[in-house]
């Protein structure tokens, strides 16, 4: 279904991060099915250690209500997790935190990766219980990427078009997600 709204959120704020690369990645494909996207970057965003959520918020900085902007008009959202230490980065835990009902009732769609063979596959499991607990629920298919530093060229094309391939299932079934939850969502929901 084109004309979907998809807000990508990349974890890393690392100087030297990969993620970059992801993201590049996980733009041109998912821009490739017809959405619109808009890339969330805790570097470029800068948000300071979590206080007070949005809601609590009396006058939010520009900042805060520009993501708060994107994701109550996103239908989806694709979440990039480095794996730090078995777990996500600290910078989108904090990113993700400063919101909730902006995420209610709508699908997420995991890629975790990591330099190693395991393709951050732990931080991934993490994440999707993060994501239930607010209200996005993750699609079962996930995107791990092993040897990140190896897979990718600087603009976010795969070696070989190994992840192009492979990401086939995990947007196909995203796609299912978006559908029917946005479908659902005309009707109403629970409370």
């Amino acid at each position: 279904m084109e004309n979907m709204k998809i807000a990508i959120i990349s974890g890393s704020s690392r100087s030297n991060r990969e993620g970059k690369k992801i993201s590049l990645f996980i733009e041109k494909l998912a821009s490739a099915k017809g959405w619109q996207t808009t890339v969330l970057d805790p570097w470029a965003i800068d948000f300071p250690l979590l206080d007070k959520t949005y809601e609590e918020m009396e006058n939010p900085e520009k900042k805060f209500t520009s993501v708060h902007d994107t994701l109550s008009d996103a239908d989806g959202f694709i979440l990039l997790a480095a794996e730090y230490n078995h777990s996500i980065p600290p910078a989108l835990k904090n990113l993700l935190d400063y919101y909730r009902t902006e995420y209610f009732f709508k699908p997420s769609a995991i890629v975790c990766y990591s330099t190693g063979p395991f393709g951050g596959i732990r931080a991934g499991e993490h994440l999707r219980s993060i994501c239930s607990s607010l209200g996005m629920p993750a699609i079962t298919t996930m995107l791990p990427i092993s040897k990140v530093k190896e897979s990718f060229n600087e603009d976010g094309a795969s070696i070989g078009g190994v992840y192009e391939r492979r990401a086939s299932k995990f947007f196909n079934e995203f796609e299912w997600y978006l559908e029917a939850l946005k479908n659902q969502r005309t009707k109403g929901v629970p409370y």
